[in-house]
């Protein structure tokens, strides 16, 4: 196993792309939805962090959070999320089909739901910053989800749009752009 060492920045912000196990696109689903906005709530109400930015996509999600002054613990957040929306998946019903969970993953408390790992970069400035929301907002586009970054529900776009961040016709496919007067 590789000796990787995090940044322990206290009251950074930070850019993370959490994937579902095996890449299974269960995130759109609306219970899983739900489920995620729960824990995304308890995490929130028991160790508080804003949301900057967030896209959901099928099998996985970028997030943009900043963390309090004096505080690092982002693990502690992201296991919290993924351990109570696995609860509340399980508890309903939902989760992976036919899955059964190894040794590991019932010694940890896992659901088999996510990649035990995720990835987390730490926002250096206001161009890092800018970058980053607008990789996160276009990245429906780029998985040909969507032609343009306004036509996902699933993120934070709308609420830029609301704050004058963004114009509304931000995010368009560039294979998609036809010159004007054509």
């Amino acid at each position: 196993m590789s000796n990787y060492l995090r940044d322990r920045s206290t009251g950074a912000t930070w850019f993370f792309t959490v994937v579902t196990a095996d890449r299974i696109p269960w995130l759109l689903d609306a219970e899983a939805r739900g489920a995620l906005r729960q824990a995304f709530d308890e995490a929130r109400r028991r160790f508080s962090f804003r949301i900057d930015a967030l896209v959901l996509l099928p099998d996985h999600l970028h997030a943009i959070w900043t963390l309090p002054s004096g505080d690092a613990d982002f693990g502690k957040r992201w296991s919290l999320i993924k351990r109570c929306t696995g609860d509340r998946l399980l508890a309903t019903g939902g989760g992976r089909p036919g899955h059964t969970l190894t040794a590991s993953q019932r010694r940890r408390r896992e659901r088999g739901l996510w990649q035990r790992r995720f990835w987390e970069h730490r926002i250096r400035d206001e161009d890092d910053f800018g970058n980053h929301c607008d990789y996160i907002h276009f990245n429906p586009v780029k998985h040909g989800l969507v032609e343009r970054a306004a036509d996902w529900p699933h993120s934070t776009f709308s609420r830029f749009v609301a704050r004058g961040w963004l114009a509304a016709d931000w995010g368009v496919e560039p294979s998609r752009i036809v010159a004007r007067g054509e």
